[in-house]
């Protein structure tokens, strides 16, 4: 294999260039069925300012009689799956964090699509439009069958990596990649600065994003443990699985499947994040975002309500709740700014960089290189 396809074959090591054309279609797929749905909501909506009130968590209802579809959690599915699609296409990013782009779309749209299967097959949904909950199961099908789609395009679509290890020499320390008949190499290209794939987080970032979800997580995980005990198992089931107490939109799923689910993709984000996954970044994006809404709406609730400007008569359960949304919040926020940063370069590409010299009449010198000598070494 010629240097060319080396360095092709190390660049874009984990997915093949068509199986991130397919993971761009279906990212596209998922984005149109969710601005769907928000146009939907849009369009019976007495003002469209309505929807997002109802997003955070306002009791307004549609001119119509019906139900609203989106929540929050609409325009932050319809977001990533615009950005993991760009991702794809992007040449400069590094194959394995379009694949994680992929992997944490999927893993969201799961998670937060699943309880839905059954929620709108309930009884006491009889009183909608059969129309409207049929195309809302249906959309929901739509979308747990596209990730699973994506998470067969990644497993489907890798590419192997053999040709890395052919840029280290024998004792493993440096390589250097030249063209054969040449006088000589000007630059080397070190194969161990820096441990970690390309688009891996940088250690600083890392820890900042790992330490914070992962403790978004243990906080939030900690609040279902509590309100499982306060509830009792057959009121908290409600919550979780779904009721009639607690509906608010077609599309939205139950307020404690949400509040797991949160937390099951926070520390599963913080895990890799600190071990410096090559995807974790992506799954760390998915995971600050998705928590920097759950902590808005719930910080949007203590203003509406009051509870934000008389903390001081609060119980301390209240203040506590408060408390949590706001840590959640600042946390998911700061883990968002640092998974953002980019990660480790793709050192493959400075083997393009690798310059000879001396073979070819009125060649110029590469800069800082050692001049030639005046006639070249036998057996050049």
């Amino acid at each position: 294999m010629d240097r060319g396809q080396a360095v092709s074959t190390v660049r874009d090591g984990v997915l093949t260039r068509g199986a991130r054309g397919a993971g761009a279609l279906v990212c596209l797929l998922l984005a149109l069925l969710a601005a769907g749905w928000i146009i939907r909501d849009l369009a019976v909506a007495e003002h469209p300012a309505d929807v997002g009130w109802a997003w955070l968590g306002e009791t307004r209802r549609p001119r119509e009689f019906t139900a609203w579809a989106t929540s929050a959690l609409d325009p932050l599915l319809l977001l990533g799956a615009l950005a993991a699609a760009v991702a794809q296409v992007r040449r400069a990013v590094p194959s394995s964090v379009a694949a994680g782009a992929l992997l944490s779309l999927a893993a969201a749209v799961a998670l937060l699509r699943i309880p839905l299967v059954w929620v709108l097959g309930a009884d006491w949904l009889q009183g909608l439009d059969s129309r409207l909950t049929l195309w809302a199961r249906l959309t929901v099908w739509a979308q747990l069958a596209l990730a699973a789609v994506l998470i067969m395009i990644v497993a489907a679509g890798r590419r192997r990596t053999g040709c890395r290890a052919g840029r280290h020499t024998a004792d493993g320390a440096h390589g250097m990649v030249g063209a054969a008949g040449v006088y000589g190499v000007v630059r080397a290209v070190p194969t161990g600065i820096d441990p970690g794939r390309p688009g891996s987080p940088y250690r600083g970032p890392a820890a900042t994003a790992g330490v914070l979800l992962g403790a978004a997580g243990l906080l939030l995980a900690g609040w279902e443990v509590h309100w499982c005990r306060q509830l009792g198992w057959s009121l908290y089931r409600k919550g979780l699985l779904g009721d009639a107490s607690v509906f608010r939109a077609l599309l939205q799923p139950p307020v404690h499947w949400q509040g797991a689910a949160f937390a099951v993709l926070a520390l599963g984000a913080a895990g890799a994040v600190l071990r410096r996954a090559p995807w974790s970044r992506p799954a760390a994006l998915t995971a600050a975002a998705l928590l920097l809404a759950y902590g808005a709406v719930a910080l949007a609730h203590a203003v509406r309500t009051g509870e934000f400007g008389r903390l001081a008569a609060l119980s301390a359960h209240a203040r506590l709740g408060v408390g949590t949304a706001a840590f959640v919040s600042a946390a998911a926020f700061t883990a968002l700014c640092a998974a953002a940063r980019s990660g480790l370069p793709d050192t493959a590409r400075d083997a393009e960089a690798v310059r000879a010299y001396g073979s070819a009449p009125g060649e110029l010198r590469p800069p800082h290189a050692p001049p030639p000598p005046s006639t070249l070494p036998p057996g050049w």
